[in-house]
């Protein structure tokens, strides 16, 4: 008869089904192989159906739409049930060992902060803040930049409303200190800065650090003495420390301050170029302009300033290869630096 593959089938799948109790993965394999779209019998049979002859098509539709019908709702119970048993299975093993919680890690910049902080605290300095949005005096003017000065330019600088700022340096906290604190004053200014400036050396926000000192009988000497010593902690005692000539409106004589390279000691690397020296800070003596715009007499205290960019200093610290880094968020990098904590 055209109806006994049909019977067969049936009797096979409810074999298979019945083999397969209420292992998920047995009873998915039951339904593949019966009512799997592309290979199943119910689909071979289907296939059938076209080749039979007129008279014979009848019986077997009906039978066949009976077989699917059976298929289906067998196969929908023993799913569940399979579901059910799995959802029994999961008991609770208070035995197994607990999952450690993701900690994070600080970030080099933050890494590299909390040293310098540490480095000049213990020198006798203390550490100083000040606003982020500033005023054009205490960005600007007071710092010896005339109107005309190319750093007050829109396309440097991110000028706000009532003529705020965001600030493009540290410097503005020298001021406050100046105007608010007693001599002798011995501060550090780690903080974010703004510039309109984005390419793949500068980012439009970065980070720096700058000191001041401003007490009676304070020479260029000092200044040197201090970063000497500065650079040799931070990074390492065999490095060289050289200063060349250079101007900054606030400062005057002002220098640019050079280390040996960190990674090649002198040698010459792509990292220095082959010169074998890495420029890293700014510095110099207080302009007298800048201490009597702060109300601090010229002729009775002198004071000097140092500067470099956070980013710059990890950059170096840690050899990382590329500045882009800081800024990607990448949280691979982050996890190199897990248990370096300051």
């Amino acid at each position: 008869m055209a109806t006994e593959p049909l019977e067969k089938v049936r009797q096979e799948f409810l074999a298979a089904l019945a083999e397969a109790g209420s292992d998920p993965a047995r009873v998915e394999a039951v339904r593949v192989r019966f009512a799997g779209r592309r290979s199943g019998l119910l689909r071979e049979l289907e296939d059938a159906l076209k080749t039979l002859p007129r008279e014979a098509k009848p019986g077997y539709g009906k039978a066949l739409n009976e077989l699917k019908k059976l298929i289906e709702e067998r196969l929908a119970a023993a799913q569940q049930a399979a579901e059910d048993a799995g959802a029994r299975r999961q008991v609770l093993d208070v035995t197994l060992p607990g999952r450690r919680p993701v900690t994070g890690a600080l970030h080099p910049v933050t890494l590299v902060r909390r040293e310098i902080e540490e480095i000049f605290l213990r020198m006798g300095y203390s550490v100083a803040d000040g606003p982020e949005v500033e005023d054009d005096w205490h960005n600007f003017g007071a710092l010896n930049m005339p109107p005309d000065h190319p750093a007050r330019d829109s396309q440097d600088t991110f000028f706000l409303k009532d003529g705020l700022l965001l600030r493009t340096h540290t410097s503005p906290v020298q001021v406050h200190s100046m105007e608010t604190m007693p001599l002798p004053i011995r501060v550090i200014i780690p903080g974010r800065v703004y510039r309109r400036d984005s390419d793949l050396r500068h980012s439009p926000m970065f980070h720096q650090v700058e000191g001041l000192v401003v007490d009676e009988g304070i020479t260029f000497g000092h200044l040197k003495a201090t970063l000497e010593a500065f650079v040799h902690v931070l990074f390492d005692p065999r490095l060289k420390v050289r200063f060349r000539p250079s101007f900054f409106p606030f400062t005057e004589p002002s220098a640019e301050v050079d280390i040996t390279c960190v990674l090649c000691l002198g040698t010459g690397c792509g990292m220095c170029s082959g010169s074998g020296w890495i420029e890293i800070l700014g510095a110099g003596m207080v302009d007298p302009r800048v201490l009597s715009a702060c109300k601090l007499d010229p002729e009775r205290v002198s004071g000097f300033a140092f500067g470099c960019g956070l980013d710059r200093v990890a950059l170096l610290k840690y050899r990382l290869p590329d500045l882009r880094l800081l800024f990607s968020g990448d949280e691979r990098l982050l996890r190199q630096f897990e248990g370096v904590a300051r």
